[in-house]
């Protein structure tokens, strides 16, 4: 799964000298909740539709309407902005962009051609993510959840997968580490698959769950 298969793509960009005003005008008539900052093709910031609010005068300001227009019209995106921007290339992989979103606690990531470029190609967000995980554990695809207990060593696998036929597993996560051994989580769709987890204790793997 790589990153362009599920970014948004050819976001909306604007230049650090729009008008915060202005900037979230577009966030508005686009539905959108950030917006890469570019500058001569360049991306130098990022600006979330929390960003420009916060960057507002409160409903509690003592400001008068001619006041607070005036220093409306003089703030723009580059005086509130983020940066650095945090950025994955359209071919990494979806994992590498959700392990920089959880290490930088970011919801959110603009997309650039290459490691090497900063053309802004896409957007990548939490949803993104989770829709790329949903799909590759198959939840989608039904059948019966799998969750056995496997010494951590090599081979192993190809034991479990030789219990398969006539089903099909269609997924597979690690989803812990327990000393010397790894749970796994299998989706298996197909022929007998309600005796899968028979089959499975007759070669000797640990069943923990079925569902």
């Amino acid at each position: 799964m790589f990153v362009r298969d599920w970014m948004t793509k050819n976001p909306k960009v604007v230049p650090s000298k729009t008008p915060v005003m202005e900037a979230m005008q577009t966030l508005r008539e686009g539905g959108y909740r950030r917006l890469p900052v570019v500058d001569n093709g360049k991306l130098v910031g990022i600006a979330t539709d929390k960003d420009l609010k916060e960057a507002t005068p409160s409903k509690a300001s003592t400001l008068s309407v001619y006041e607070l227009n005036y220093l409306l019209s003089k703030l723009t995106i580059k005086d509130v902005m983020k940066t650095p921007v945090y950025s994955v290339a359209a071919d990494d992989p979806v994992e590498k962009a959700a392990l920089l979103m959880e290490e930088k606690k970011v919801s959110g990531l603009t997309v650039v051609e290459s490691a090497n470029s900063d053309k802004v190609v896409g957007i990548l967000t939490i949803t993104d993510i989770l829709r790329a995980f949903v799909t590759a554990l198959g939840l989608r695809e039904g059948g019966m959840r799998l969750t056995i207990r496997v010494p951590d060593e090599p081979g192993v696998l190809a034991k479990v997968t030789s219990a398969a036929p006539p089903s099909n597993i269609t997924a597979v996560a690690v989803s812990s580490h327990h000393e010397d051994k790894r749970e796994i989580v299998l989706r298996v769709t197909g022929e007998n698959t309600q005796d899968f987890a028979e089959r499975l204790k007759q070669i000797g793997v640990e069943v923990v769950d079925v569902r």
